[in-house]
């Protein structure tokens, strides 16, 4: 590594985790720890059949800390939600949140502590650094291996009234604590657990080919690469593996904290646009786009991608052409996600070629698109997009 990479400053943020089976017991000690007398427990409505957030629950009864539950928020959580959220904060004399769930959960309630505190509509902490003044404490307990949102300082949340996905980010939106638990994740479906586990790539991929990469990012990015790899097809085929599940809660945490401080790219800022246009799947957008933005991006970062081909199992000399590597790279990606069932394409999901107008310009807009390591313009956005709709990689 060039000593000007090695020595150049760089901030790294992560909050306080406890990582391993029966974190999630912890809920309560960490709570009363903090300091909290009356939660507000924010949790994905479909997790209250597996019994997490009654667990979660049960704990902090234990410890002394009042719980108000709030279920009503959608995958893409919407802005009115995050508001709504916020009323019942108030209106139950909370001072402070639990989420459990996956990234629609801990965005959700990153959103409503944000708007609780600062009294303002959601809209309008949109981009970085807008939030005057940080949330109420926040516990994250995590029960899908790919958001990373429990340590990252992000928050996305759909515009309604525009039909686009903003982010929202800043050491604000980083959590106080998470209790990562492996057991809780056995309960995820294959289809989510291959969603979910695709989106960890490719926070991964995106941290480790951003222009604002670190030796720390890098380090945290590839060896997410290299779990998800191992990990991701063994979850999927035997969801009681706790090695599997362990290894790829583990890589969701390591690709959370490389994303959080390297930023991430062109697939996210595409896949925010078409959550928000479109109200699609997060994780299946960014599996579908992967291999296409990296083709777009690997004249501008190949030795990065290289490396990332290398750890999905592509092969090719040392001394190989940029076209042999590039093709062998994109042929790995493509090999890998379609091993985890993702065999179509945006046109498959309903993306019609009338939306590529307004998908490409939502995306010019989107924040990640900033850390991308080719700027493109309208027309490189559409032709991603259009190579996407047509054809599964």
């Amino acid at each position: 590594m060039r000593d000007d990479i090695l020595l150049a400053m760089r901030k790294f943020v992560a909050p306080e985790f406890v990582f391993g089976n029966g974190a999630l017991a912890l809920a309560g000690r960490q709570a009363a720890g903090l300091g909290v007398r009356h939660a507000l427990l924010v949790a994905d409505s479909g997790l209250m059949d597996f019994g997490w957030p009654q667990r979660v629950q049960e704990s902090l009864d234990a410890a002394g800390v009042e719980t108000t539950l709030f279920t009503d928020f959608s995958s893409n959580p919407r802005d009115h939600e995050s508001m709504a959220g916020s009323r019942i904060f108030g209106d139950a004399g909370c001072d402070a949140l639990v989420a459990v769930g996956g990234g629609s959960a801990m965005d959700c309630a990153k959103a409503i502590g944000i708007v609780s505190v600062n009294q303002r509509h959601i809209r309008e902490f949109e981009g970085v650094d807008n939030v005057e003044r940080p949330g109420p404490p926040l516990l994250c307990v995590p029960t899908t291996a790919g958001t990373g949102a429990e340590v990252s300082q992000f928050a996305i949340i759909t515009d309604s009234e525009r039909r686009v996905k903003i982010a929202i980010a800043g050491k604000t939106l980083i959590p106080d604590a998470a209790l990562i638990d492996p057991e809780t994740t056995v309960t995820m479906s294959e289809t989510l657990t291959a969603h979910t586990g695709l989106d960890a790539l490719t926070h991964a991929m995106e941290a480790y080919v951003s222009n604002a990469n670190s030796p720390m990012t890098d380090l945290l990015a590839r060896e997410a690469i290299r779990l998800i790899a191992a990990h991701l097809l063994p979850a999927m085929r035997n969801p009681k593996d706790m090695q599997a599940r362990g290894g790829m809660l583990l890589a969701s945490l390591y690709a959370g904290m490389a994303f959080s401080n390297a930023i991430l790219g062109a697939v996210h800022a595409m896949s925010h646009s078409l959550g928000g246009l479109l109200d699609l799947p997060h994780g299946l957008c960014n599996a579908i786009l992967l291999d296409h933005v990296a083709d777009y991006n690997f004249s501008a970062a190949p030795e990065r991608y290289a490396d990332i081909g290398r750890l999905l199992g592509a092969r090719f000399a040392d001394d190989a052409g940029p076209d042999e590597k590039k093709d062998a790279v994109l042929a790995a990606m493509r090999d890998f996600k379609r091993a985890a069932g993702v065999t179509i394409g945006l046109a498959d999901l309903g993306v019609g070629p009338e939306a590529l107008t307004r998908l490409a310009h939502n995306a010019l807009d989107d924040l990640c698109l900033l850390t991308n390591p080719r700027q493109p313009s309208q027309a490189d956005i559409e032709a991603i997009y259009e190579d996407a709709r047509q054809t599964n990689g």
